[in-house]
């Protein structure tokens, strides 16, 4: 957080650090959930790949540390209805979910839900889905249907200089091989993330909203990194999580190997036949 603030000096907007919530936003007991679902992918191709060969499991840098930039809500989220989306607005967003028809080479974008009717989604995965739905991917899907929102004036600039700072150490000490400042680094955008929201460990922010847009951006990126393969002509085999894809093909066609943020590391590689070592 002090990293934060110095970052964060002269800086044109202001961080609201502990807005009133609404319901959707509470956890219904101690150690349960709120409401909104972040779009985490779990997915696995079930056919075999349609030339055999080994299968490539990928790790995506930095994907908390990418997820950074992206359309944060400011102030207190305002509620409204009906089915319109401002792009200068971000925050939580109940949709009823367009029917997805690719689930046999492509995951859903909203993750391995089994629950049918309306959601609340966050920002990034309300964008990706509305994406999907122009002529530019195809249509792949029909636009989502919007039926409440608590939204803000919204940035994806609120934490631009943070990331840049946390970015640039991450390089240097790949550089210097400094894997003790990097496992820092790492930890730090990590548990940034991860103690925005309800957390005795960081009582400076209590944002439960940009836990969630955050995290759904990850997935969001990884998403539209499956999509990029599966258009260049390779077989999606896997997307895990935050950060893993498994590729079948020539993936180094499309990703550059390497340990930058716009890079993928090589996790594993493994026949189908014989599954992941």
């Amino acid at each position: 957080m002090t990293l934060l603030d110095t970052c964060r000096i002269g800086a044109r907007y202001d961080i609201v650090g502990h807005p009133p919530l609404p319901d959707i936003l509470r956890k219904k007991s101690a150690h349960g959930a709120d409401e909104v679902w972040e779009a985490r992918p779990h997915w696995t191709r079930l056919d075999p790949p349609p030339t055999p060969g080994e299968v490539t499991a990928l790790d995506i840098n930095g994907a908390y540390l990418s997820a950074l930039k992206t359309h944060l809500p400011l102030g207190t989220l305002e509620y409204s209805t009906g089915n319109v989306h401002s792009r200068r607005r971000a925050g939580i967003h109940l949709i009823t979910p367009p029917e997805w028809d690719h689930h046999p080479y492509l995951p859903n974008p909203l993750g391995n839900r089994e629950e049918p009717g309306p959601v609340w989604v966050t920002e990034p995965t309300l964008r990706l889905l509305q994406r999907l739905a122009t002529e530019q991917y195809g249509p792949l899907c029909d636009p989502p249907v919007i039926h409440e929102s608590f939204t803000s004036g919204a940035t994806e600039q609120l934490f631009e200089k943070f990331r840049q700072a946390l970015r640039d150490a991450r390089e240097k000490a790949i550089t210097e091989e400094d894997e003790v400042t990097l496992e820092y680094v790492k930890s730090m955008y990590s548990k940034f993330v991860s103690t925005m929201g309800e957390s005795n460990f960081n009582r400076a922010l209590y944002r439960p909203d940009w836990m969630h847009i955050i995290r759904s951006q990850a997935f969001v990126n990884l998403w539209l990194k499956a999509h990029k393969a599966h258009t260049a002509g390779l077989t999606v085999m896997r997307v895990m999580g935050t950060d893993e894809l498994h590729i079948a093909g020539d993936w180094r066609q499309v990703f550059t190997e390497g340990r930058g943020v716009t890079q993928v590391k090589v996790k594993d590689v493994y026949t189908p036949e014989t599954g992941r070592q």
